[in-house]
């Protein structure tokens, strides 16, 4: 669709619509025009779990985006807050993010999200407040390994760890997300690994492909030590380049990604509307899953 022909058209030619998990690969160029690193199997998952809303034009083809999912009893996660480029300043975007904030009102939910530094001002104007910051690392080359801290084992993680995964996850995330967990485990299992000391979790990464890099994350552990552990073995793992996004409170990580040649072109802004406990401690969260899935 070229910009002529979307500038003369009447708002009207596109309609709101529901979206549904057998559009993914058509919502992917919806992502690839903003420069985002998602493929179908985001798209796929994260309908799958929620509800995403959109408009259309007269061909049927998405020209805009939102999605908001249940991460926890009372937090919805919203995310691909998207309108084409062709079709910005309409207002779509605005309308299809009050849908999701109404779809969370209604069930009694706090909405979460990442914001871009595009979308942070609108964000706020409706309500939502700064929790923290995060830097987008991008990295093209595996830095030096780091130490395994004394009495620490590392491993694959399985499917048969995603109740302990899952259980250590909610202790330190403020979220409830064992589907998104068992999800990541099958996108990438070369880099889903788990710290363990005496039998129970002390950390553990995730990972899944992307339209641009490989996302690491998310990463949750009990120290910086074992964080980094963690992270040097996941990015070993994976296909490079790769890309993370990692609370700013985390010096330790960002020290390690630019001892490796690592840059943080880009910035997102963690943001909830409501209360949502838990949601606003990064302590031991060294990386998100990514701004798309919280």
């Amino acid at each position: 669709m070229g910009s002529t022909e979307a500038a003369t058209a009447a708002p009207q030619a596109c309609q709101e619509c529901a979206l549904a998990p057998g559009q993914a690969d058509a919502l992917v160029a919806l992502s690839q025009n903003a420069g985002w690193n998602q493929v179908a199997a985001d798209w796929r998952f994260m309908l799958q779990q929620g509800r995403g809303v959109g408009f259309a034009d007269q061909a049927g083809r998405p020209v805009a985006s939102a999605i908001h999912w249940p991460v926890g009893g009372r937090l919805d996660w919203i995310s691909m807050v998207l309108t084409h480029t062709d079709w910005r300043k309409r207002g779509f975007g605005t309308r299809l993010l009050q849908r999701c904030i109404d779809a969370a009102t209604a069930s009694q939910r706090a909405a979460g999200l990442d914001a871009t530094e595009l979308g942070r001002p609108l964000y706020a104007t409706m309500g939502f407040r700064e929790l923290y910051t995060l830097a987008r690392w991008r990295l093209e080359r595996v830095g030096v390994p780091t130490d395994v801290p004394a009495g620490i084992a590392i491993r694959a993680a399985t499917a048969a760890d995603i109740d302990a995964l899952a259980g250590f996850d909610r202790l330190y995330s403020g979220m409830n997300r064992a589907t998104l967990l068992a999800h990541l485990v099958g996108r990438a299992p070369r880099v889903a690994m788990v710290a363990t000391a005496g039998g129970k979790v002390r950390g553990y990464v995730l990972g899944r492909d992307g339209r641009t890099a490989s996302q690491i994350g998310p990463i949750v552990a009990e120290s910086d030590a074992v964080a980094l552990a963690l992270l040097s073995r996941a990015v070993a793992a994976a296909d490079l380049p790769v890309m993370l996004d990692v609370p700013d409170r985390h010096a330790a990580i960002g020290a390690w990604i630019a001892a490796a040649g690592g840059t943080a072109p880009r910035r997102f802004w963690r943001m909830v509307l409501g209360d949502a406990p838990g949601l606003d401690d990064p302590r031991c969260l060294y990386a998100i899953a990514g701004p798309e899935l919280g």
